[in-house]
């Protein structure tokens, strides 16, 4: 298969979270004609990847790699797009996990500067994500039981142990490889950042 292939597969897995439509979502990421993706459409669905209804079967699901990152991203620095390009370079399809206030608030102790919408939207205009989703409140394992990704990265400050996550995917009858991200620690953290533009403002 192909790379234009993998594309359009990876759009209808991104389509199916969203109301986005399909062949403007994948316009949008090939560059390619409308006629032309209808045609490579067609011949998916000759080879039983994909339905009539322009989802992926459950043939064409096996053959893409979901990977699954996740954190707060409340303000976009060098860090975060070197894991991010990292994480996508496991697989086909990266979709990223926007912690919510309420998490955000027992990971870093603070409050975010950025809404959750707002966070979303920022990691969604990143080239190299496929879908950026906001989660649940407490419990992580809903929505990797919604994605159902084959592998779930970590980054090098996330504090998930690797076997508690493991040990969580097996109870929802999912297997997935957790992989820890040899990301290089950033010279700035978002919450250094805020710190650091804290203090100039207040040294106007």
């Amino acid at each position: 298969m192909d790379v234009i292939d993998k594309k359009i597969l990876a759009s209808m897995f991104a389509c199916q979270f969203t109301k986005e439509d399909l062949i403007e979502n994948i316009i949008k990421k090939t560059n390619l004609s409308e006629s032309y993706i209808n045609e490579r459409i067609a011949n998916l669905k000759k080879n039983l990847m994909v339905t009539e209804n322009n989802t992926l079967t459950d043939f064409g699901r096996t053959t893409l790699h979901v990977v699954l990152a996740g954190g707060v991203f409340d303000i976009i620095h060098p860090g975060h797009i070197y894991t991010l390009n990292a994480a996508k370079a496991l697989g086909d399809v990266l979709v990223v996990v926007i912690a919510t206030g309420n998490t955000a608030v027992r990971m870093k102790k603070r409050h975010p500067l950025h809404s959750e919408e707002q966070r979303q939207e920022l990691i969604n205009s990143l080239q190299v994500v496929d879908l950026c989703l906001i989660g649940n409140d407490g419990d992580i394992f809903k929505t990797v039981s919604k994605v159902r990704p084959d592998i779930i990265a970590l980054g090098y400050d996330q504090v998930h142990q690797e076997k508690f996550i493991t040990d969580g995917c097996k109870n929802i009858d999912l297997n997935v490889r957790v992989a820890r991200l040899q990301s290089p620690i950033p010279e700035f953290s978002s919450s250094k950042i805020e710190k650091e533009y804290g203090e100039a403002l207040h040294g106007i």
